[in-house]
Formats: C-alpha cells, sequence, structure tokens
C-alpha cells in the first residue's frame, strides 16, 4: 500500500502553502528514483551528537533501501549506538529525502536476495560471509521528494505508520 502524501509545511518564504494545487510528486515517481539511484547519502549520529555523513550503495526493495556497511565503521558504530537515520539521493533538484530507523537484515532469504540483487547492479558481490558487513534496512518514518522545475509545487511528504 503506498503512503499518503501531504503538502510540505514550510516557512512561508518558501512558497508553500495549503492552497497550492499542483500536482504532488507521486510514491511510484519516488520509488523509480530510489531504484534508479547509485550512490545513497546517509546520514547517522554519533553517541555525543556529532552529525556523520557517508554515501553508500545500496538497493531499494521489498518496500525498504537496503544498504551494508561494515559494523566497525563510523556509520556502523553509530547506527549501533542510535538507530536512526536520514537518507539523501544525490540530486538537490530532483531531491529524494528518507528519515527512519534502521534494523539488522538476519533473514537468508531476504540476505540471499539483497546479494543477488546487488551483484546484478554494481558487478560486485558484497562481503556478508564474515558477519563484520551487517545488511542494514530502513524502516521509514518520512520521506520528502520535490521536483526542482515545479518547486514548491511538487513539495510532498509521506508519512509511515
Amino acid at each position: 500500500m503506498d503512503p499518503q502524501a501531504e503538502r510540505l509545511a514550510m516557512p512561508a518564504s518558501y512558497g508553500i502553502a495549503s492552497e497550492l494545487t499542483g500536482a504532488m510528486v507521486p510514491w511510484p515517481e519516488v520509488v523509480d528514483r530510489l531504484v534508479a539511484a547509485r550512490n545513497y547519502w546517509v546520514c547517522t549520529t554519533r553517541p555525543g551528537g556529532r552529525p556523520h555523513a557517508a554515501p553508500v550503495w545500496g538497493l531499494w526493495f521489498e518496500g525498504a533501501l537496503h544498504f551494508c556497511t561494515d559494523a566497525a565503521s563510523a556509520k556502523g558504530r553509530n547506527l549501533a549506538a542510535i538507530p536512526s537515520v536520514a537518507v539523501h539521493l544525490e540530486s538537490g533538484d530532483d531531491a529524494v529525502m528518507l528519515e527512519g530507523a534502521e534494523e539488522v537484515v538476519t533473514g537468508a532469504a531476504v540476505l540471499d536476495q539483497f546479494v543477488a540483487a546487488y551483484h546484478q547492479k554494481y558487478g560486485i558481490t558484497p562481503g556478508l560471509s564474515s558477519g563484520t558487513a551487517p545488511v542494514y534496512r530502513v524502516r521509514l518514518k518520512t520521506a520528502l521528494a520535490w521536483r526542482e522545475h515545479d518547486f514548491p509545487e511538487s513539495a510532498t511528504r509521506w508519512r509511515f505508520g
């Protein structure tokens, strides 16, 4: 089931008002961008509160972003301490931003699907067998998207259960 879209609540200086009638970004368009993306900027929080951002390769499948990173990396350590995560695609013009909480994927079937799809997309197989690079699934709380050419009309927020 697709999430319900709503207008973004932003300061009036952005030109976004509830009375805008233009087309918001449809969720399938966002999913297409997530599937097509090569790099995903993952933003985590260090235990002391300082932010950390780094690009990762990942996949959108089963309705969520999946990526892997070494558990000893800054991202891995941050996610172990504070599971909240924000993800941004590379474009600031046709923006997609996700916010949610990560969870480590443990099911063998999903991990096998991840490895196969990752290899198909990137031409390499992630080294999951050592157990040091878990696969993370981002459970969405909110998502934001817009298109630069029709901003602010297209600025859209989705809320997830």
